[in-house]
C-alpha cells in the first residue's frame, strides 16, 4: 500500500513537471501571439517570429506528456475531467492549430495574405491561452461528480471565476512574451518590450491578488489549507516570496538588466504554481478524487516509469541545446548573433 501511494504521489509530480514545463517554455510563445497586434511593423514581426522559430514546435511535447501521462497514471481523473472540459480543450486545439498553421505560411505569402496569417497566429494564440486559463479556472471550482463519472452540464466550465483566470493567463502570458521580446531583441523593439513589461507586471500581480482573494470562497477546504493554524506558517512563505521577486522584477526592468525580466518572471509562474499545488494537493479532481483514488493499477505505473525515466531526459537534453544553440539576441535581417 506505500510503494502505491509513492508511486501515485510519484506521478502527479511528474505531470505537474511536465504541466508546468509547458506553460513556461509555450507560455511566452503564447504571450508572443497575443502582443503581435502590438507590433504593426512588419520587420518586428519578422523579429518575434525569428525570436522563437528554432523552439517553439517543440514545446507542446510537454503538454502531450502532461495529458499522455493524465490518461495513463490517473485514468479515473482523466475520464472525469476530459466530459467536463471538452470544450476549452478543444477551443484550446483550435487555437493552437491555428497559430501553428500561421507560423509556417506567413512566411510563404504575399505582404496582404501575410496580414492573414498575422490575425490567425495571434487570435489562435489568445484562444489557446484564454481556453488554458478557463479550463484551470474550472478545474479549480471543481466538477461534479457522481460515484465514477462526470455529472454536471456542458456549461459548468463557464462561470465568473474561470474567466477571471482565463484573463489572469492572458496577462501572465503576455508579461512572458513582453520579457522574452526583452531578452532577445535590440534597440526600438526591446524599449517597446520594456514599456510593455512595466505595465503588464503590475496588471499580472493585480491578476494573482484577484484570483487569490477568490479561490479561498470556491471552497471551505481552500480557506482552511491556506488560513488554518498552523498551515499558514507553511504557506506563507509562498505570497511572500511572490512580493520579493516583483520587486526584484521591479528594479531589473528600472535598470535593464535583459538577461534577468524574463527569468524572473518565470520565478512569479513558478511561485503561483505552486500555490495552486497546495490548493490543490492530494485531490486531482478538487475535493471529489484524490491522486491515489484515481491512480492506474501499480505495476501500469511501474511500466510507465521506465519510459518516463528514458524520455524525459532525452526531451531536457535536447531542448536545452536548441536553446543553447540558439542563444543571444536576434537582428532583423540576420537572425541570431
Amino acid at each position: 500500500m506505500t510503494a502505491s501511494i509513492d508511486l501515485a504521489t510519484l506521478w502527479a509530480f511528474i505531470i505537474a513537471f511536465a504541466v508546468f514545463v509547458y506553460v513556461v517554455m509555450d507560455g511566452f510563445d503564447l504571450g508572443l501571439g497575443i502582443l503581435f497586434p502590438l507590433f504593426p511593423a512588419k520587420s518586428d514581426r519578422d523579429v518575434i517570429m525569428n525570436s522563437v522559430a528554432p523552439v517553439w514546435d517543440g514545446n507542446e511535447t510537454w503538454l502531450v506528456l502532461g495529458g499522455g501521462g493524465l490518461m495513463a497514471a490517473f485514468p479515473l481523473a482523466y475520464a472525469v475531467l476530459m466530459p467536463a472540459l471538452y470544450t476549452p480543450v478543444v477551443a484550446m486545439l483550435i487555437g493552437l492549430v491555428f497559430r501553428g498553421v500561421a507560423f509556417e505560411f506567413r512566411w510563404r505569402t504575399t505582404q496582404s495574405q501575410r496580414n492573414r496569417w498575422d490575425v490567425a497566429f495571434a487570435g489562435g494564440s489568445m484562444l489557446a491561452t484564454l481556453a488554458q486559463g478557463i479550463a484551470l479556472g474550472a478545474i479549480l471550482q471543481g466538477v461534479h461528480v457522481e460515484g465514477r463519472h462526470y455529472a454536471g452540464g456542458w456549461w459548468d466550465w463557464l462561470t465568473p471565476f474561470s474567466i477571471l483566470t482565463g484573463l489572469a493567463l492572458l496577462v501572465g502570458y503576455a508579461l512572458l512574451g513582453a520579457t522574452w521580446l526583452v531578452l532577445k531583441t535590440e534597440g526600438e523593439l526591446r524599449d517597446k518590450a520594456y514599456r510593455l513589461s512595466w505595465s503588464l507586471l503590475f496588471a499580472m500581480l493585480g491578476a494573482i491578488g484577484a484570483v487569490s482573494i477568490a479561490t479561498p470562497f470556491l471552497h471551505i477546504q481552500y480557506s482552511e489549507r491556506w488560513f488554518s493554524w498552523p498551515n499558514v506558517i507553511l504557506t506563507a512563505p509562498v505570497p511572500i516570496a511572490v512580493a520579493g521577486v516583483a520587486v526584484l522584477l521591479l528594479r531589473s526592468l528600472a535598470t535593464r538588466q535583459d538577461s534577468r525580466p524574463f527569468f524572473l518572471t518565470l520565478a512569479l509562474f513558478a511561485l503561483s504554481y505552486a500555490g495552486l499545488g497546495i490548493s490543490m494537493y492530494p485531490y486531482i479532481v478538487p475535493q471529489s478524487i484524490t491522486i491515489w483514488r484515481a491512480a492506474a493499477p501499480e505495476t501500469s505505473q511501474i511500466f510507465m516509469l521506465f519510459g518516463i525515466a528514458v524520455l524525459v531526459p532525452l526531451i531536457l537534453g535536447y531542448t536545452g541545446w536548441a536553446y543553447w544553440v540558439f542563444r543571444g539576441k536576434v537582428r532583423a535581417g540576420s537572425g541570431y548573433h
